[in-house]
């Protein structure tokens, strides 16, 4: 079991790594495209990418349960659509309070306030679900919180329009990550996946032909940041994390998430030559031991594991 939740979190990891390099493929697709329109070609390309993924793996693992058992295979069924179709609909408002919310503030306050989801997953999680956490988890909780700090706030904090509409943001991809701890051990993630881009594709495509005007020329000179946001931070992303997420505890599974504002910082030095402040790699060494506290094997109880 430990190498199985080793494995999840380096594939959480892989994720965060995904999302922390893709904001510059939305910050130079936004030039082009509005934020609903971009988040709705994104999420329908994450899905089209995923057709020929679930076929080809229907073909090499055929579920022969499913075949033998068909009240089994009906249920599946019932449980796949209802947690893609949950996914979906707390992902389309989420990423829809994210872009419209980052036009009213800064990209650092929209980072930190996104990320607050490391504390508010185990805080739902303890209050309706009744999923306990070690000490050593709320101390990174705590550790990554303050990292997250150093790391996004760079100037005053005071609370804007634009920082109400990234707290709600943060408290649906806190719902959402707790939906597919639920449904991910249950379902299969490729399949959930999937439906929860067309989903959210579709909730996407309302408010961006309602509210916006889209045109064919502004989405073929975004094809680059529209693909590699579709294909890898829709498509595979979010892909690894449902698959990542199961047998995984939440709250350790949002830390290891968080880590996409870090891997931003990191990039930008990296690739972009951009200046790493003392203040930024004390927040990014903090969040790494965090990460690393977090993995801790428990040494008193499993039961809160």
């Amino acid at each position: 079991m430990q190498k199985v939740k080793i494995r999840n979190s380096l594939l959480l990891l892989l994720t965060a790594a995904i999302w922390g390099t893709s904001f510059v493929a939305q910050s130079v697709g936004m030039d082009y495209l509005g934020p609903f329109t971009f988040n709705m070609l994104r999420s329908l390309l994450g899905g089209l990418f995923l057709l020929p993924c679930i076929l080809l793996l229907n073909r090499v693992f055929p579920r022969n349960i499913e075949k033998n058992n068909p009240a089994q295979k009906k249920e599946n069924q019932r449980l796949l659509w209802k947690g893609g179709i949950s996914c979906g609909i707390l992902l389309a408002f989420a990423t829809g309070f994210q872009q419209v919310g980052i036009q009213y503030t800064t990209v650092g306050r929209a980072g930190f306030i996104t990320a607050c989801y490391i504390i508010i997953v185990p805080v739902i999680g303890l209050t309706f679900f009744h999923k306990k956490c070690r000490s050593t988890i709320w101390a990174a909780v705590a550790l990554a919180l303050v990292g997250l700090y150093l790391l996004c706030i760079t100037d005053g904090f005071d609370i804007g329009k634009g920082d109400f509409y990234i707290f709600i943001c943060s408290l649906l991809f806190s719902l959402h990550i707790l939906v597919i701890d639920h449904f991910s051990p249950l379902v299969d993630g490729i399949k959930m996946s999937c439906i929860q881009f067309f989903v959210c594709g579709g909730i996407s495509a309302i408010f961006a032909f309602g509210t916006e005007t889209p045109n064919l020329s502004n989405i073929l000179m975004a094809w680059g940041p529209l693909l590699y946001a579709g294909i890898l931070s829709c498509g595979v992303a979010y892909t690894l994390q449902i698959v990542g997420q199961k047998n995984l505890n939440p709250t350790v599974a949002s830390l290891i998430l968080s880590m996409e504002s870090c891997i931003s910082v990191l990039s930008g030095w990296i690739l972009l030559n951009q200046k790493l402040t003392a203040r930024e790699l004390t927040g990014c060494v903090l969040m790494f031991t965090a990460i690393i506290l977090a993995q801790l094997p428990e040494k008193v109880s499993r039961e809160t594991a």
